[in-house]
């Protein structure tokens, strides 16, 4: 068993004996005498399980357990599972390990088979559900971020982090999946997150945020020239890359957009941000493209003339419009689905009209069939983008949920609808291992005459 094990305990017969009994068994083993030493250890290291005595002096284990999951939460880092360990017999210090979030908890002295089948089972436990997590949060043509997971950490380092946020569209993409086909376009893309992964960090932070739209976070970077010799590389080697595969004589301007931000400089709040940088990249675009716009305020000194009120009622309007033409329901996550839902229920109570509230959930029918789950959610929110309106609203509730919203309907029309989702469900890999349930609310309401 080739796993990383951490003991921490204050006494060094029980760290002797632990580690002793463990190397027996092919595991690397390091011995930590406090909290403390645990905490500062971690900041470097990441085991496969800690062995954490509950009875230390200063930072006991239960303040250590909570430390250690705040420092997890604040850089990112995976949950380490921990297992308590205690002399106390008593049924208190195993639930109260347990109601924390501990993997397991075992008394001392140890058995030894005991002690082994219990670090293999959660070791083997927590290595499935980082498997499940990685698939889940990760797009996987790229290997980037997906948007939801991508948008959630983004939004968090924008919080509490010194650096820049950039989206990177790609110009003239869709020249090559007309004239080379889908294959060779998806080539393209898994190409350019090579490129971008030999021109970055590890500790930055890189998502694929629609089909050749990218973002990412670049703790630390603000300064222009670096932004600059970035966006020139990136060309140059998408570019170089594109030869090799389509051939020199291809004769697509292929290119790499990139709009920037600042933060703190332009601010903290994520939406604002995206706003921004988003708009920059439309400047790129509007201006030869292959290059980068770094958002910066402008004075009436810094412009031509000042800005009359209808062109900047244009360039906020440019701002927020969606930059597709994207058929199907607009998928949210919870925070703007939250305001656009509210928003709605404004406009209904105010001046009347109908809605519907729908509730999808998907049920694996063994246990086995959780291995399937995270596969056939992402078919059913396909499904459910393409089969209803692009003035529907969906939400993903949890991870094998779906809360739907929607506008100006019929109960026929909704009932309609969810057969329609149920049947092509139907055709989805995998459907008879995992059950769709749904519930929904139809609402109607006299609209008030002006």
């Amino acid at each position: 068993m080739d796993y990383s094990i951490v003991v921490v305990d204050d006494d060094s017969l029980i760290l002797e004996n632990v580690r002793m009994l463990l190397s027996q068994e092919s595991m690397h083993v390091t011995c930590i005498d406090s909290g403390e030493r645990l905490l500062k250890y971690v900041e470097s290291h990441t085991p496969d399980l800690i062995l954490l005595d509950i009875m230390m002096p200063e930072m006991d284990g239960f303040d250590t357990y909570i430390a250690l999951k705040k420092f997890e939460d604040h850089t990112g880092r995976r949950h380490i599972p921990v297992i308590f360990m205690s002399g106390d017999e008593t049924s208190d210090s195993e639930e109260m390990s347990l109601v924390m979030g501990a993997s397991d908890y075992i008394t001392k002295p140890f058995n030894k088979d005991i002690l082994i089948r219990r670090i293999e089972h959660t070791v083997k436990n927590s290595k499935t559900i980082e498997n499940l997590t990685e698939e889940a949060t990760l797009d996987r043509l790229t290997g980037f971020l997906n948007k939801t997971k991508g948008t959630d950490r983004v939004s968090k380092l924008c919080k509490r982090k010194i650096g820049s946020l950039m989206i990177f569209d790609l110009d003239s993409f869709k020249l090559v999946n007309d004239l080379f086909g889908h294959e060779m376009g998806d080539n393209i893309l898994k190409t350019f997150a090579d490129v971008v992964r030999h021109n970055t960090r590890e500790t930055d932070t890189l998502c694929r945020i629609g089909g050749d739209e990218f973002m990412a976070f670049f703790e630390d970077l603000t300064d222009q020239s670096v932004v600059a010799s970035l966006s020139k590389r990136l060309n140059n080697q998408l570019m170089a890359e594109a030869n090799r595969l389509m051939g020199e004589d291809h004769g697509i301007p292929l290119g790499v957009s990139m709009g920037v931000v600042m933060i703190p400089d332009d601010g903290r709040d994520y939406e604002a941000l995206f706003a921004l940088a988003d708009s920059e990249l439309y400047k790129v675009k509007q201006n030869g493209k292959h290059g980068f716009s770094i958002h910066r305020e402008e004075t009436a000194a810094d412009q031509d003339g000042e800005e009359d009120a209808l062109s900047k009622l244009d360039r906020i309007e440019r701002i927020l419009e969606e930059r597709n033409d994207k058929e199907g329901a607009l998928i949210l996550g919870k925070d703007s689905f939250t305001v656009a839902y509210r928003f709605v229920m404004r406009l209904y109570r105010r001046y009347g009209g109908s809605a519907a509230l729908l509730l999808f959930d998907l049920h694996p029918q063994n246990d086995d069939d959780y291995n399937y789950l995270i596969e056939v959610v992402q078919s059913f929110c396909g499904i459910l983008e393409k089969t209803l309106r692009m003035s529907d609203i969906v939400m993903q509730n949890s991870s094998h949920s779906f809360f739907i919203l929607v506008t100006e309907c019929t109960e026929p029309e909704v009932e309609s609808a969810i057969r329609r989702i149920l049947e092509a469900y139907e055709e989805v890999q995998y459907n008879e291992k995992v059950k769709v349930e749904y519930v929904f609310k139809y609402s109607a309401k006299t609209r008030k005459k002006k």
